[in-house]
């Protein structure tokens, strides 16, 4: 797929002093027995503070089945590295919201082969019309004629396990 190919993928960065900060003070005020870890509703608590959305219980249940089964719950680490990988993606997803509102000339909320032939004649103007028409064709999934942010965020997500 010429999305995966171009690279398109989350970088990996370091949390900031004062976010890491942030992120172990929101565990010690989840922690409130001072057990040393976060308990499954204790962690459901951390998220809506750092995040504002209260986890599904797939998502919950994904998180504690990750859990070091020795371990009565989430400890400090294990914490810092899911916010992390939370964040990561939450700042990846933001980027690729830009980049199709960047595309979206028009703000409909959906991009046409014009908003690509646009956009693809500022950054690649040496790049064939029929490469642009085929990344538009394969992006467009359901074949109306218009991109949505879902179409652009899953072809910018392709492959991203592979590497």
């Amino acid at each position: 797929m010429f999305f995966s190919q171009a690279g398109a993928r989350p970088r990996t960065r370091e949390a900031s002093p004062s976010e890491h900060k942030k992120w172990v003070e929101v565990f010690r005020a989840c922690d409130e027995d001072n057990k040393g870890y976060l308990s499954r509703e204790d962690f459901k608590v951390a998220v809506v503070m750092l995040f504002g959305y209260k986890p599904s219980k797939i998502e919950a249940d994904s998180v504690m089945s990750s859990v070091n089964p020795n371990t009565s719950g989430i400890l400090l680490e294990e914490f810092l590295s899911i916010v992390r990988k939370k964040k990561e993606a939450q700042l990846y997803r933001n980027e690729i919201r830009h980049i199709f509102t960047a595309f979206d000339r028009h703000y409909r909320g959906y991009l046409t082969l014009e908003d690509f032939q646009k956009a693809f004649k500022q950054v690649a103007p040496k790049l064939p019309e029929r490469i642009i028409l085929e990344v538009f064709r394969e992006v467009d999934q359901d074949s109306d004629g218009h991109v949505s942010f879902k179409d652009f965020e899953y072809a910018m997500n392709c492959g991203q396990n592979e590497a």
